[in-house]
């Protein structure tokens, strides 16, 4: 980058590296034999929409657009209490299939790149489930995909009230770092209420 960039307030926006999603089969298996963590067969991209900047409105011009029609993967949109948009992915008849998710994701991604969104793309969600006697089917943890910083974090919100599992969040921090580039400023850990992610 020049000086006269910087000094102009111009700088390039950081190149996201997706790459680093091909990493997440090997979390996941991390945290099911850890943790007993297994993933809900969802995840969601999240971005959010210059002015005038439109998307495809329904579930099949989305399935259309990505590349997914026919398939077992479900696609649908969705907007959260802050104004910015998902593109929700079910894995459809094969939660289990890790790799496959992590694949439409992948695609997803590069998908809204190539259709101009990548300057407001924010980040991908992977919701977990546990596996313990008693645990419902909804996600109790998340792993967050930081696009601009190709980091991840854990997020663990707490049932019934916006407050987080900070120390479960740490722990599970250490326990992925083997597989997978945990962002290391703290601040950047958003709490991410209301996902639509499952």
């Amino acid at each position: 980058m020049k000086i006269f960039d910087i000094l102009a307030g111009r700088t390039k926006p950081a190149q996201a590296d997706l790459e680093a999603l091909f990493g997440l089969p090997s979390a996941f298996i991390t945290l099911e034999a850890s943790e007993s963590l297994v993933p809900t067969g969802e995840a969601g991209v999240c971005y959010k929409p210059a002015a005038g900047q439109s998307f495809a409105h329904t579930a099949e011009e989305m399935e259309s657009l990505l590349g997914l029609g026919g398939g077992p993967t479900k696609v649908r949109e969705d907007t959260d209490q802050y104004g910015f948009h998902w593109v929700v992915i079910g894995a459809g008849s094969d939660p289990s299939d890790p790799e496959a998710l992590v694949n439409q994701v992948h695609l997803v991604n590069t998908t809204l790149e190539d259709q101009g969104f990548g300057p407001q793309l924010l980040c991908s969600v992977f919701g977990f489930r546990s596996t313990t006697a008693g645990a419902g089917g909804t996600a109790n943890l998340y792993l967050v995909y930081l696009y601009k910083r190709g980091t991840f974090y854990p997020f663990v919100p707490l049932p019934g009230r916006e407050q987080r599992d900070v120390a479960t969040e740490l722990r599970l921090g250490n326990v992925l770092a083997e597989d997978l580039k945990i962002e290391k400023d703290k601040a950047n850990w958003m709490a991410l209420w209301g996902l639509p992610v499952h």
